[in-house]
């Protein structure tokens, strides 16, 4: 029978898994359930657990191993969550998130499976990489996920390293934290980001990014197609309304795309120069604006790289948005397992 591994992709509000084989194909169907996230660390554990338990159970071959995508620093090693936005809870007031929060160990007492985790954008490109544009034959793979915020994932081969090693190679860092690239600053003097920063590539294309800049451009009087779509309450505002006035030629919408583009494609630049990829895949919800966002990031970035490594980059949409998370799931339970037999 084929290998069947089961993905899990872990957020605020929800938590999803499926079982895959290795063909990236669901060998069950999908779950999902509230993740509790602001209930506290042992409900979290307990909405994982029983979500695994039903992708288990409808699992067409017996599961081999748990891949699990988590939002945050995650310490795989150890089995811990450094540090998370997503989770935590409120004290006299203020937010605190998780730090030091153990994950694997309580979840092995629930489910009896190896354990294999890691950050969510980290299993994003590494799903993407195998089961994606990668086509798991990618000497160096970058992927950046436009949402919330900017994620990223960079995936080595042996091809693209000098010394002894096996692939797929996920950059991590010193301290499993690394491999951050929503957080490379491309105007330092520009704007504020949650993280405390200035002038992230987060800061100007996440989603609320996105959102502000034509809720200004309306206030300022700009005529669009927007403004009848909202009805005056710019709350309504999304990336994917202003999506859809671009497809509808509406010019401010495109315009909006278009910068944003082009803030998008200095940061592939920076990666391009530092990684040499052969691949830079764009996912997130924000990716489906398709060719209004990618046509400008594409400019940009021959703009700013070494002309001999973007001319040996191929940058495209993600295939994979949608189940991301949980196919890189179980990418990282299927590369864990082969781990485990070396």
């Amino acid at each position: 029978m084929p290998d069947c591994v089961i993905g899990v992709d872990l957020g605020g509000t929800n938590v999803r898994a499926c079982a895959y084989f290795e063909s990236g194909e669901p060998a069950g169907k999908k779950f999902e359930n509230p993740s509790r996230g602001q209930e506290g660390v042992q409900a979290v554990i307990e909405s994982v657990a029983s979500t695994i338990q039903q992708a288990v159970g409808s699992a067409s071959n017996p599961p081999k191993a748990i891949g699990l995508a988590i939002p945050g620093h995650v310490d795989h090693t150890k089995g811990i969550v450094r540090w998370s936005p997503n989770f935590g809870k409120e004290v006299n007031g203020v937010f605190e998130p998780w730090k030091d929060v153990p994950i694997r160990e309580p979840l092995s007492k629930l489910i009896d499976l190896p354990l294999f985790m890691d950050n969510d954008a980290n299993m994003a490109a590494l799903g993407e990489y195998r089961f994606g544009t990668g086509n798991g034959n990618s000497n160096a793979f970058v992927m950046f996920t436009l949402g919330t915020g900017i994620g990223s994932g960079i995936i080595l081969s042996p091809d693209s390293v000098i010394g002894d090693a096996r692939g797929p190679l996920i950059v991590v860092g010193g301290n499993h934290g690394g491999a951050e690239l929503g957080h490379m600053i491309i105007n330092m003097d520009g704007l504020d980001c949650t993280a405390g920063t200035y002038g992230t590539l987060e800061a100007y294309c996440q989603r609320d990014a996105i959102i502000r800049r034509a809720q200004y451009k309306l206030m300022r009087g700009r005529q669009s197609l927007l403004n009848d779509l909202i009805e005056g309450d710019y709350s309504q505002i999304t990336p994917r309304l202003i999506s859809e006035a671009c497809d509808q030629g509406d010019a401010v919408s495109q315009e909006i795309f278009r910068e944003i583009g082009t803030f998008l494609g200095v940061g592939m630049a920076n990666a391009i120069n530092m990684f040499a990829p052969d691949i830079i895949a764009i996912g997130g919800q924000v990716s489906k604006a398709g060719k209004w966002l990618m046509e400008p990031a594409i400019v940009s970035a021959q703009n700013n790289a070494i002309s001999s490594l973007f001319n040996d980059c191929t940058i495209v949409q993600a295939q994979h948005v949608e189940d991301a998370g949980m196919l890189g799931g179980a990418a990282l339970a299927l590369e864990g397992t082969k781990w485990a037999k070396k």
